[in-house]
Order: structure tokens, then C-alpha cells, then sequence
């Protein structure tokens, strides 16, 4: 193995989720490589994802600690209210930040911005190396290390491999972890749309019959007010929709959204995603761990997951740098079972109540509907639930890691 490049933890996955472990491990002394199948300028272009990130406050904690929100902040718009509505109902749900803090519930930020502060940071730490565009061709066991044979042929010892690589995992599958995996029947139509009123910093999420249609602030920009929308609709009516015209499209957006910002009319591409739940059996094995969502992709009915993603960042390089602190073994398994028992409960509750949502407002049914709207509107009218709900999405309740807290590694 001495012919071998070595590190401590090699990730496999250069996303949103893969970079920010890599900046918190690097950060904290640990030898980093990684490996990322797609070209990073391609990733970072315009046109690559067109979706944004709900951010929680504990997870712009993560990422303040992480070195690079002071280049996110230009690019992030502020979440000072939710408001939850069912359709039409005059009933809704109200979260104002002001309830429980004196800042924001948390911010909106288009995936390109993060993806580009992500990299510029990486290119910065010399612990940290990237090797993209390159693939993984096989992982091997090994005592100590594990050996991951690349595609060129070249391989690398690393002492903890983690999969970053998204729902289709190749580290899951090479690992021989089974996934438990759903597909709704539903995809997420993603699209930044300008509009005549100013959003206000408010964050809308409208539950319709064929799924949830949310309406989140944009920063400015020329002029323009701005949000983006993550529009779910039953897969049959995708191809028609993505075809419409900009007009046509902006008055389908308006008929499910209402007058509330004035005229509409798209900003850019659209793009369609799938939803599905996606759930890996275990999210470790020997001298190996999962995150994001290799480990579990989530409806995005709320808006968690890449909190959900940071969580795991913030986890895992808390329990991977405590006992390298210590002298201890990075990749043994008590750590790794550290890992994976703090971040299951929190998965799976999070799981639980977004498939729970979805299932119970994707439909029409009168008397449940009815059902809905008084249960929205008796939240609404319970202080003390209602500030642990908005402390849930936060993203400040529970076993909280050090970063989450503002705390360093």
C-alpha cells in the first residue's frame, strides 16, 4: 500500500453534502480526498440544477462555521414567516420568526450559489484534495484501510470512506446495503418566477390535490422581486406542463398559487425532478459511512433535505474528529455506531411526517379536508406547540452537534 495516495477520509461525491464534510474534516486537520464524477465547472453552471435550498438556522450555523456564508449571505433570501394554507381554505398556519427569535426562521439560497462557495472554499484548504471528473470503479476490504480502485486505475488507501454520491449510491451498493425505496407518482417542477409584489420574506406552502405547492423568497434582482417555486404534481401532467409557454405557464402557476404577488412570469429554465423516498437499511459498514442521500432522500413536502444532509455533516465530522483527537481509530466501529445511532431518530421521524403529510393533503376528499383545515387552524391558535414546530423546522431541537450549535469542532 505505500504505492498508494492515502488519506484519512476519502468521500465519494462532490455535491453539497460531499464538500461540506470535506471542508469540515480538512478544517479540523484530517488528510481529505475527494472523488467526484462530474466536472466541478459543469456542476456549478447556471443551467446544472435549478433548484434552491431551504436553509434552517442551525444549518447556516453549519456553514458559517464551514468558512463560507459570508459569500452565501449576497445570495440568500431571509425566511421571517411560513405560512401553511390548504387550498383555498381561509384557514391556514402562521409562523413569524418574531415568536421565538430575533432573527430569521432561516434563509432561501439557489443550489448554484452554495455549490460555488462549496468548491471556491475546497480549492482553498491544503489538507483537501479533489479528484473530478473522476469515478470510483470498486471499494475493497481491507484491516485498516479501505482501497478504492478509481477509473483510471489508480487507487487510494483511505482509513473512512463516506458515499456522498446521491440516491443511487454505488458506495451503498459496493457496501451491500439495501435501500428501501418509494416512488410517489409525483415530481417536483422547480422554477425561479419574478412577480409584481414584494414576497415580503415570506414563505408560502399551499397544500393542493395532486401535492404541495411552495412559493419561497428570492433576493432581488434587477429590479425584479423573485421567488422559487417547487411545484408537485402527479408525473402523467409533467410533459405537458414543462411544455408550456412562459404565459401559459405562469397562469397554471397562478391558478394553484392565488393573486397574493401580483402577475407572474418564469425566470430562466424549469426543470422536473421525481420524488421518491429513499432509505438506506443501515448508514455504516466496516470503515464506511453514508450521508445525505445516499443515506435517505426525503419528500420535499417541508423543505428539509439538505438540513437533513448538514445534520449528517455536522454528525458524523463531530464523531470521526473526536476520536482522531484522542488517538483513536477513525473508522472502528463504535464511532461509526455513534454516527449512525444519532442521526437514525432523526431521520426516520423526519421520514415519517413528510410521507405523512404528502399522503394525508394529496387528495380531495371533503371530510378530511375539513378535518385538515380546523387542525391547521388549532395549531395555529397553540402557542406553545406552535414554537416547537417552528423550533423543529429551525432545525434547533433535540442532540443538536457542536457545529449545529454555533460551536466549533
Amino acid at each position: 500500500m505505500s504505492d498508494d495516495r492515502s488519506c484519512d477520509v476519502a468521500i465519494v461525491g462532490g455535491g453539497l453534502v460531499g464538500l461540506s464534510l470535506a471542508l469540515a474534516l480538512a478544517g479540523a486537520g484530517l488528510e481529505v480526498i475527494v472523488i467526484d464524477r462530474e466536472t466541478p465547472a459543469n456542476t456549478a453552471a447556471d443551467a446544472a440544477d435549478g433548484r434552491s435550498s431551504a436553509i434552517a438556522w442551525g444549518s447556516q450555523r453549519v456553514l458559517a462555521a464551514l468558512g463560507i456564508w459570508d459569500a452565501l449571505g449576497p445570495h440568500a433570501a431571509a425566511i421571517d414567516d411560513i405560512r401553511v394554507s390548504d387550498g383555498t381554505s381561509r384557514l391556514f398556519l402562521h409562523y413569524d420568526h418574531a415568536d421565538v427569535a430575533d432573527h430569521p426562521l432561516g434563509y432561501i439560497v439557489e443550489n448554484r450559489h452554495t455549490r460555488r462557495a462549496l468548491q471556491a472554499a475546497a480549492a482553498t484548504r491544503p489538507r483537501l484534495r479533489w479528484l473530478a471528473p473522476m469515478g470510483v470503479a470498486a471499494i475493497a476490504d481491507g484491516p485498516a484501510a479501505r482501497r478504492l480502485v478509481l477509473a483510471d486505475g489508480s487507487q487510494i488507501a483511505a482509513r473512512l470512506v463516506v458515499g456522498c454520491d446521491g440516491k443511487r449510491s454505488f458506495v451503498r451498493d459496493a457496501a451491500g446495503i439495501s435501500a428501501f425505496t418509494h416512488r410517489y407518482g409525483q415530481s417536483g417542477i422547480v422554477a425561479t418566477l419574478r412577480h409584481e409584489l414584494p414576497h415580503a420574506n415570506i414563505a408560502h406552502e399551499r397544500f393542493l390535490p395532486a401535492g404541495p405547492f411552495a412559493m419561497l423568497p428570492l433576493p432581488d434582482a434587477a429590479g425584479a422581486h423573485r421567488s422559487s417555486i417547487v411545484w408537485t404534481e402527479r408525473e402523467a401532467l409533467i410533459p405537458h406542463l414543462m411544455a408550456l409557454d412562459d404565459d401559459a405557464f405562469a397562469a397554471e402557476a397562478g391558478r394553484r398559487f392565488g393573486p397574493w404577488l401580483g402577475a407572474l412570469m418564469p425566470e430562466g429554465r424549469r426543470f422536473a425532478y421525481p420524488l421518491e423516498i429513499v432509505h438506506a437499511a443501515s448508514y455504516v459498514a466496516p470503515r464506511l459511512a453514508l450521508a445525505g442521500d445516499a443515506a435517505h432522500a426525503i419528500h420535499p413536502i417541508a423543505g428539509q433535505g439538505f438540513n437533513l444532509g448538514l445534520r449528517d455533516v455536522a454528525a458524523l465530522a463531530e464523531c470521526v474528529v473526536d476520536a482522531a483527537r484522542v488517538g483513536l481509530d477513525i473508522g472502528a466501529p463504535d464511532v461509526l455506531a455513534r454516527y449512525a445511532g444519532w442521526r437514525r431518530v432523526d431521520t426516520m421521524s423526519l421520514l415519517a411526517v413528510t410521507d405523512a403529510l404528502n399522503r394525508l393533503f394529496s387528495n380531495d376528499i371533503p371530510a378530511l379536508r375539513l378535518a385538515r383545515d380546523i387542525g391547521l387552524a388549532t395549531v395555529d391558535r397553540i402557542a406553545p406547540l406552535k414554537r416547537l414546530l417552528m423550533r423543529h423546522a429551525m432545525g434547533v431541537v433535540g442532540d443538536l452537534p457542536r457545529l449545529v450549535r454555533g460551536e466549533p469542532l
